[in-house]
């Protein structure tokens, strides 16, 4: 069987071979950011918008040396992992991790920050979903808390594990978040579009979802598109009521929700958006 192989601060590795110790930051805290991104036609999509956040991310938890995480070195980097792991010429799901080093308890001992990348074949086109679209439902066990932490894709995602194993549970496609105040904030690894009354509305970074790549994207389109886009605290309610819901992240792009519990939803805008999607070059 080949060898899959880890970019691990320069060094590529096996992806089997131990690389963490046990007083490692992210390991013990969730004291680290990541993105994940999707490698076609040759690049990273939409790399800039990546590179930004993670370089707020990285502002954020104090963590240095982020300006030697740039697009050319994540580019290059990401570019020769995907060679030695023979997947050229096909989408590429990629992770960047990036956490801080060395030890210390609540209080880090330096802020030198460290990375791996990973990367893994991905579907090209998301045939399924495209056509079926997802079943959804509500997690509301556990609600994510908001603060400015919330916008970051950080390495603590203990309310996404739980919400996942609710989904797997319940056999759902998907499941929606709900913040510390019952309101609408993201699915469990996407941001969420809601159609009503010709009116596009998606929580607003302050009611605690991530600040998603393809969510930024997905608003230059609608606005370009003629449709007007708000950004809002909106009720669990307007599921009742809506008349199209879609879901956006940086690897499958749009994705059309079918269905809440009994109701059904079309599929124009979330097509729409999908083949503009699909023109855009970057």
């Amino acid at each position: 069987m080949p060898v899959h192989f880890i970019d691990f601060n320069t060094n590529f590795i096996p992806e089997q071979e131990a690389i963490l110790t046990a007083d490692n930051r992210a390991f013990r805290y969730g004291d680290g950011v990541f993105e994940t991104m999707r490698w076609m036609d040759g690049d990273i999509r939409f790399l800039q918008h990546h590179i930004v956040r993670l370089h707020e991310g990285m502002r954020m938890l104090k963590l240095e040396q982020a300006t030697v995480l740039d697009a050319h070195f994540i580019r290059s980097r990401t570019a020769e992992l995907i060679k030695r792991n023979g997947l050229e010429g096909q989408h590429v799901r990629v992770r960047l991790q990036v956490y801080r080093g060395g030890g210390g308890l609540y209080s880090p001992q330096q802020n030198n920050a460290c990375y791996i990348i990973s990367v893994s074949k991905a579907d090209p086109d998301d045939i399924k979903h495209r056509k079926l679209g997802l079943i959804v439902d509500i997690y509301s066990e556990f609600r994510k808390p908001y603060s400015e932490l919330s916008k970051l894709k950080s390495s603590n995602a203990l309310v996404y594990v739980m919400a996942g194993l609710y989904r797997t549970r319940n056999g759902l496609d998907d499941v929606l978040l709900l913040n510390q105040e019952g309101f609408l904030c993201e699915s469990l690894s996407s941001n969420v579009f809601i159609s009503y009354d010709k009116k596009l509305y998606t929580p607003a970074i302050s009611e605690g979802c991530i600040d998603g790549v393809m969510r930024k994207v997905v608003i230059e389109l609608a606005l370009d598109s003629g449709i007007e886009v708000i950004e809002a605290q909106i009720s669990p309610d307007i599921l009742k009521e809506a008349d199209e819901i879609f879901h956006t992240n940086a690897i499958h792009g749009v994705q059309w929700v079918m269905g809440y519990k009994q109701k059904r939803y079309f599929n124009r805008m979330s097509r729409m958006l999908q083949e503009r999607l699909a023109l855009v070059s970057c």
